[in-house]
């Protein structure tokens, strides 16, 4: 997958932030600690109503951020990310139906994978670059490890589990280009509005391994 800026959106940031926005005045504090912090992307998940205007926000309010929409679960959702200004699509799984529906927005995307046969499908149909979930409960670096023997063409951002402690032992893994976390935001720092505290966890993962 290629990103709005030609790189890959793998190797834009170590750490992809995953981000879930109660309102659109939280999502775009959020996303100018994290461009504070050093981190200027942002997967912000379509698990509130609010997500669809947080992303419209976000992109309005804070145009130095590559902001994306996660957990992409049904085709509908992919066309409305890309209208609310989402730059890139992630899915924590694939189906034919998702996947043609974020091929159909022209944005890049991540498809999710869980298994060595997804990973299969995934390159079959022309991805390459692909989203690991969840990671630490599919074998975490062990899993990384094993596939990138029978398949070293596919890169990924493993997701779900993963912590700023274990993050470098991903990094590592030449096969990863990023991870992407939750850890970035915990739910008392956003609730308190210390955007302070959640810029500089970004800052720390702004200076991971990669």
């Amino acid at each position: 997958m290629s990103s709005p800026s030609e790189s890959s959106l793998l190797d834009v940031v170590p750490v992809l932030p995953v981000v879930v926005a109660e309102d659109a005045a939280q999502g775009v504090a959020i996303a100018r600690a994290l461009v504070a912090g050093g981190l200027p992307a942002i997967e912000l998940t379509l698990r509130t109503p609010a997500a669809l205007e947080a992303i419209r926000a976000i992109t309005a309010e804070v145009p130095e951020i590559l902001v994306g929409a996660g957990t992409i679960v049904a085709p509908r959702q992919a066309r409305l990310a890309a209208d609310a200004g989402a730059r890139f699509l992630v899915s924590p799984g694939t189906t034919r139906s998702v996947l043609h529906a974020m091929q159909e927005t022209g944005l890049p995307f991540l498809p999710g994978v869980a298994t060595v046969s997804e990973v299969l499908a995934a390159l079959e149909a022309g991805c390459s670059e692909l989203k690991l979930f969840p990671a630490e409960a599919s074998g975490g670096t062990a899993f990384l490890k094993a596939v990138a023997g029978p398949v070293p063409q596919a890169r990924f951002c493993p997701t779900g589990g993963i912590t700023a402690t274990s993050a470098p032992s991903y990094l590592a893994l030449p096969n990863v280009g990023c991870v992407g976390g939750s850890w970035l935001t915990p739910g008392d720092a956003v609730a308190s509005g210390d955007w302070e505290r959640v810029a500089k966890l970004a800052a720390e993962a702004a200076g991971l391994l990669r």
